[in-house]
């Protein structure tokens, strides 16, 4: 999930000049930061993080903090205007020829390197570091655009969700982490457990913005509908509205929650919601004629990175999933041989 407090307290990495961030040799390619073509900006004065990463900027070859800048409009001004003309491509995988038992395809390079350990509840860690390492580590993340209905019917919510997933398809299941316990549940969380419903909607490029702000951490009774931008479309099993602009949305009821107990405290800290789909709503442009597939160049979804960074769907890459009966009489010998090893 991330809330406003997420936002305005997670790490902004942030880049001057024009936001080139060349990655080492044998990596894939050159990771661009771009702005987006209309931006409401969070907030100005937030404290810098001292424990900011180094990256390697294109234009020098030298280390550049990544910060958390105090302001973000300079910051996203120096960088390359957003790209409408870039759209899902499918590419080849970076080595089309590779054989199974192969292993990695970046020359061995990933062998060489060392790992050090991390210990989630070493004494003087904050579990704010364990929040921003698995953010940035955990990439890219669906965002699950989730819409609520109060108890009476008079307000609706809307927010943003990156700790959620897809997890069964028969029936319908999702999976929503929040970052609260029950007693202590915020706006969704307290609709969601009151109704029993909600609609999980996709959110696309064209309402980036508008989503982001549905993070505002508006008291609650306040819908963020009006404060995005964004339009509610009547559902057909649930009160919870879906949103118009959303390309897939699914009308959903709250099958259980489970709290789980700080290490540190004992006390609850978060809540897993178990969710069922009930119906799906998809942009008549977008979804086939049987009904099972999304076009991507339609859908154009928007993952959550992290800190405040968001990713954009450019290249995909199609791979087959492999049978064993498919492999020579020889490959299974060796592979069963190596395996006694292992």
């Amino acid at each position: 999930m991330f809330s406003a407090s997420a936002v305005f307290h997670s790490l902004r990495r942030t880049i001057p000049s024009n936001s080139r961030v060349a990655l080492k040799k044998n990596t894939y390619s050159t990771r661009t930061w771009s702005s987006t073509p209309r931006y409401s900006p969070l907030g100005s004065g937030q404290p810098r993080n001292k424990n900011s990463a180094k990256m390697s900027h294109a234009d020098t070859g030298k280390d550049v903090p990544a910060s958390r800048h105090p302001d973000f409009k300079a910051v996203e001004a120096s960088r390359p205007s957003w790209r409408e003309d870039v759209s899902p491509n499918y590419t080849k995988t970076r080595k089309p020829d590779w054989k199974p038992g192969e292993g990695a395809t970046d020359g061995g390079e990933s062998l060489k390197k060392k790992h050090v350990e991390i210990d989630p509840y070493a004494e003087g860690r904050p579990a704010t570091f364990n929040y921003k390492l698995l953010i940035s580590a955990i990439v890219p993340r669906p965002i699950g655009f989730v819409s609520t209905t109060s108890a009476d019917g008079k307000v609706t919510n809307l927010s943003p969700f990156s700790f959620f997933q897809v997890m069964g398809f028969d029936p319908p299941l999702f999976v929503i982490g929040f970052s609260c316990s029950l007693e202590n549940a915020k706006d969704t969380l307290k609709n969601l457990i009151d109704t029993k419903e909600c609609v999980i909607n996709i959110i696309s490029e064209d309402f980036l913005e508008a989503s982001n702000m549905t993070s505002i951490n508006a008291p609650y009774g306040v819908s963020e509908f009006p404060i995005s931008g964004l339009h509610p479309a009547e559902s057909r099993d649930v009160k919870a509205p879906r949103v118009k602009e959303s390309v897939f949305s699914v009308e959903a009821k709250l099958v259980e929650t489970r709290e789980y107990n700080s290490r540190r405290t004992g006390k609850p800290t978060c809540t897993m919601a178990v969710i069922e789909g009930l119906r799906f709503w998809a942009r008549e442009d977008a979804v086939n004629e049987e009904r099972n597939l999304l076009d991507m160049n339609v859908l154009r979804p928007i993952s959550r990175l992290g800190g405040i960074s968001y990713g954009r769907l450019t290249d995909c890459i199609e791979l087959p999933r492999p049978e064993w009966n498919k492999l020579s009489a020889e490959e299974k010998e060796r592979f069963q041989s190596a395996s006694k090893s292992v």
